[in-house]
Parts: C-alpha cells; sequence; structure tokens
C-alpha cells in the first residue's frame, strides 16, 4: 500500500517516481526478509518450550507420588513346605537328677583283739559268695586257749561225777541218822556246785572256739568288695574295719525331687536312670524319704537298680545319672522338631498365611518324643506352619509353598496358598 501511495502522489515527475518506488521497494523489502528469517527460529523456541512443559507435566510431584504408590513385583525369598499340628498321645515324664548309690553296703570288721592278720584273700572289686573267706588271722594263742578250756571242763566234769557220787550215798542213808542233816546238805550242796563249774568250763570252751572262730574274716552275704582296709601282718583290735561290702551287688538311685512333683509318684513306678556314659536301665521306685530337706526343699526318691556284679558294669556306686519317672499318659498338640526356631533362646514357628508370607509366632514348648515335640501355647490344630526353610525367614517374608498349586499371573489377583498334607 505504500507503494502504491508514493506512485499516486508522484506523477508529474516519472523519474523520480520510478526512483522513488524502487528505493521505497528496496526498504520494504528489508523488513520482511528478516521477519522469513526469524519464523525457523520461532518455530525452534516453541517447539522446546512445548517439550520442557510435557517434561515438566511428567515428572511433576504428583506423577512422583503415583510412581511411588505403584507396588513392586515381590520375588519370594524361599521355597519351604508346610505341615500342620498333630494330636498325639504322649508319655507323662518327670526327669530328676541324683546320686547312685549301694543298696546296703556292708562293713566287715575284726572279732577278736590282739591278733595278727596272716592272710587276705580277696580285693575290691571281687565278687564273693555268703560264707566265703576274706582273711585269716593267727590262731596259735586261740588253739592254745581252746585246749586249756576244755581241759578245765573235763576237769570239771570229774569233780561233778565224784560230787554227785556222794550225794546219792548221803540221800541213801539220810532216813537211817547214819549221817547228820548238816553233812547231808554238804554232800548235796557239792553236788550243785560241781555241775555249776561244768557249765562254766562249758561255756569257756565255747568262747575259746568262738574267738577261733573269728581268726577267719567270712562274708556275711553275696555281694561285691567295694573298699579295703586289711593288711597282712598288721595287728588289729576288734572293731576295725577290713572291708566293705555292696551286698547282693544291688544299686539303687537316690534322685532328688522337689516336694511341689513329689505327689506325682508311687511307690512301684517305673523309672528310667541314664548314665553318664549314655547307658540306660530300669528301675522301681522302692522307696520315698518321709522327709524333705529344709535346704533344697527337695525329697529324695529311691529307685531299685538291677543287681550287676561285673566289673564293666555301666552304674557304679557314686557316680551321677538323670532319669525320669513314668506318670502315665496325656494328649498333647505336636510338631516336628523342624519346624521350631530357637532365636534368642526362645523357641518360634512361622505361620503361613493367605498371602504367602508369613508371620513369626512365639511359642511354648514342653515334651519331646522322638522327632516330634509338644507345642503348648502360641498354635492353634488348624494353623500352616511353616516345615523345612523355617530357620532362613524372617517376620513378613513372601515365600512360595513347595506343595501349592500354580498361581495366577503377574498382575492378576493372588491365589491363596495350597493346604500342606499333615506329616503323620
Amino acid at each position: 500500500m505504500k507503494t502504491t501511495i508514493t506512485n499516486q502522489k508522484t506523477k508529474p515527475g516519472n523519474a523520480l517516481t520510478r526512483t522513488s518506488v524502487k528505493t521505497s521497494n528496496r526498504r520494504s523489502a528489508s523488513p520482511s526478509g528478516k521477519q522469513a528469517s526469524r519464523k525457523p527460529l520461532a518455530l525452534v523456541l516453541l517447539a522446546a518450550i512445548a517439550v520442557g512443559t510435557a517434561g515438566v507435566t511428567l515428572y511433576s510431584p504428583a506423577s512422583s507420588a503415583a510412581d511411588e504408590k505403584k507396588p513392586a513385583a515381590a520375588t519370594p525369598a524361599l521355597t519351604v513346605s508346610t505341615t500342620r499340628p498333630q494330636s498325639a498321645t504322649l508319655p507323662l515324664r518327670l526327669t530328676a537328677n541324683g546320686n547312685v548309690a549301694a543298696w546296703q553296703e556292708a562293713s566287715l570288721g575284726s572279732e577278736s583283739n590282739g591278733l595278727r592278720l596272716t592272710e587276705v584273700r580277696v580285693n575290691v572289686g571281687d565278687v564273693v559268695k555268703k560264707g566265703q573267706v576274706l582273711a585269716v588271722f593267727s590262731a596259735d594263742t586261740v588253739n592254745a586257749d581252746v585246749a586249756q578250756a576244755r581241759a578245765a571242763l573235763a576237769e570239771a566234769q570229774a569233780n561233778a561225777a565224784e560230787a554227785q557220787a556222794n550225794a546219792k550215798r548221803a540221800r541213801a542213808v539220810q532216813a537211817s541218822g547214819a549221817l547228820s542233816e548238816q553233812q547231808v546238805s554238804q554232800y548235796l550242796t557239792a553236788e550243785q556246785t560241781a555241775n555249776a563249774r561244768i557249765e562254766s568250763a562249758r561255756a569257756s570252751l565255747a568262747s575259746q572256739q568262738l574267738r577261733l572262730k573269728y581268726t577267719q574274716v567270712v562274708a556275711p552275704d553275696s555281694g561285691v568288695i567295694s573298699a579295703r582296709s586289711a593288711t597282712v601282718g598288721s595287728v588289729v583290735g576288734t572293731g576295725t574295719e577290713l572291708f566293705r561290702m555292696i551286698r547282693q551287688g544291688r544299686l539303687e538311685w537316690r534322685a532328688e525331687v522337689t516336694a511341689a512333683e513329689l505327689k506325682n509318684i508311687r511307690v512301684g513306678s517305673t523309672a528310667t536312670v541314664k548314665a553318664a556314659n549314655g547307658s540306660e536301665l530300669q528301675g522301681k521306685v522302692r522307696m520315698i524319704a518321709p522327709t524333705i530337706d529344709p535346704q533344697t526343699r527337695s525329697a529324695l526318691v529311691y529307685v531299685d537298680l538291677p543287681p550287676d556284679t561285673r566289673s564293666n558294669a555301666p552304674f557304679k556306686a557314686g557316680m551321677f545319672a538323670s532319669g525320669h519317672f513314668e506318670l502315665g499318659t496325656s494328649g498333647a498338640l505336636t510338631l516336628p522338631q523342624q519346624a521350631v526356631v530357637v532365636r534368642d533362646g526362645f523357641p518360634y514357628v512361622f505361620r503361613l498365611n493367605a498371602d504367602s508370607r508369613v508371620s513369626q509366632l512365639k511359642v511354648q514348648t514342653g515334651r519331646r518324643v522322638g522327632e516330634r515335640i509338644e507345642i503348648l501355647s502360641g498354635v492353634k490344630a488348624d494353623m500352616p506352619v511353616v516345615l523345612s526353610g523355617a530357620g532362613f525367614l524372617n517376620d513378613g517374608d513372601l515365600v512360595r509353598v513347595a506343595n501349592a498349586q500354580a498361581r495366577t499371573p503377574a498382575g492378576s489377583a493372588a491365589a491363596a496358598p495350597a493346604q500342606a498334607p499333615v506329616q503323620r
């Protein structure tokens, strides 16, 4: 439009008009060229702004929060197997500790005074029979005393025979009056005295014969020699201990039981005793002590053990032993010991939840029989519990059950885990 106006006003001078038009055209052409060159740059800037705006929109805080809310696909930590608690009948047992001692220990000593020991025939550990000679003392002086006692008895018998004859004659003439009453009484008294001297001599002889018998120490009962203090050549006095013997080789377990548990034990009940070397014996409760130790508040229960006189017998007097008393049976809820995990000194099990995650549960355990353990509290009878792999789990872990059915693909609702069969 500017070029047209210029041409209309300058009609008289055509040359000048053309020049003006050309000049005007050149001036007007220059801005339009600049605008044409700026159009691509504007388009680039608009594209950059659009991309930046889209980036800000895509990575806005709301979008980041939404991304954080999306749960990541959890990978199962471990493949496990499960089981369920079982009801079982378990034996009721009361455990106790105590010492093994001799049922009765006999002390064998000397019954002779001032005699020399000439022979010792047994040693510690020997099995002896009733009446067996264990030791012998010198009998020379005793034999002499026995001979003297026999001679004294013979003399007393001779004197008694004479006195009896005199008394018989005195009785015969007593009625005739040939002897006075005093004389007759003297003969009769002499007869009685002579008879008494015979009895005294016989008693003296018996005493010396008993001393002769005591020169041999014999076993009063069958058993095992547990101690020996006799020494050949020694002169011992009356009552000196020479041997100790376990009568009949019988031992007993003296179990210490608390006063609260004592009421559960009965005479005649069975007890199993285990030695330190692992050997076990069955015994019977023979007696329950009538008193309780005021210091330990426990009482002794005496359990008779089967006699064993072998030198290599597993139980010895004086050794420590543990054991338990059989008190009957009772029902219990049990699990395999493999399912129980001990952590920080406490037993735990892992319950399998419907979402295939596990929950750690603290339980209280009781009796153990074979590979199973009693669960006193913490689980229910129908509760699925992790069996294998429990020691590697933590509370809330996601697991895969080895005997579970195939699950739905990712993104769909997860199927409930299959129940493991009850192990029997």
